[in-house]
């Protein structure tokens, strides 16, 4: 299969993925997955978000250095490669919000004295990077069927200046935008597990953030549910 067939039958999964959620500028841009394309990680996904596209990669369990051993969990390493260029320190951020939330729903004490690393590849960035993150990384900790308490899925909220609130907004939403939230839910009782925020906000907008944002979850764990039983129809 050929780069731009691949392309095509990412976007093909993603074509009816764009719902309303609830208010006039709340949708979701059309999504796209792809597991298990890369053959040296354990697990792997490509997570795309309109035009906002990033590889993951899982590897392990797999032996630990003694420095960074935890004699009762798995050590949970998660590195953010940028498109160009060396990771700096807003990478270094994303990563700890990828980190936190991985470890909040993988059941890491099933492999003590172990290391388990998430690499994830910026292919294209057109807005709402972290939440493309978190859903990249679930999807590729699924591939590598590793224990989960939970899933996980990343929405991300922009609030203009006439404070209306602009779900999955692009890079030129966001840099017109007066405030930029990124929500991660779980898939059980849709609560948020991280967030991470900028800009000024009140405290009832952050408040409608997060119940759009949880709205807005439910399609997108509609979607993973659509991807994996769309791959295994195909495999059984």
């Amino acid at each position: 299969m050929t780069s731009s067939d691949r392309d095509r039958q990412i976007s093909h999964r993603g074509s009816s993925v764009m719902e309303e959620c609830g208010s006039s500028n709340a949708f979701l841009r059309e999504f796209g997955c792809e597991q298990s394309l890369l053959s040296r990680p354990d697990g792997s996904a490509s997570f795309i978000q309109g035009d906002t596209s990033v590889l993951a990669g899982v590897y392990g369990p797999a032996e630990v250095k003694v420095s960074k051993e935890i004699y009762d969990r798995a050590t949970l390493e998660v590195l953010i490669q940028p498109k160009v260029g060396l990771p700096t320190v807003k990478e270094r951020s994303q990563e700890q919000c990828v980190r936190e939330t991985c470890e909040a729903s993988l059941l890491l004490s099933l492999h003590p004295r172990s290391s388990l690393t998430l690499i994830l590849q910026v292919l294209h960035d057109d807005g709402s990077l972290l939440s493309c993150f978190l859903n990249a990384a679930c999807m590729a900790l699924m591939d590598a069927g590793l224990p989960m308490s939970c899933l996980f899925c990343g929405v991300t909220c922009a609030i203009d200046a006439n404070g209306e609130i602009i779900t999955d907004p692009t890079a030129a939403q966001e840099k017109e935008s007066r405030a930029l939230m990124t929500f991660a839910i779980d898939s059980k009782e849709h609560k948020v597990m991280m967030s991470s925020t900028k800009g000024s906000f009140s405290v009832h907008e952050l408040q409608q953030c997060i119940a759009v944002s949880q709205k807005a979850s439910e399609k997108i764990f509609q979607f993973y549910r659509d991807s994996i039983r769309r791959r295994y129809s195909k495999t059984l």
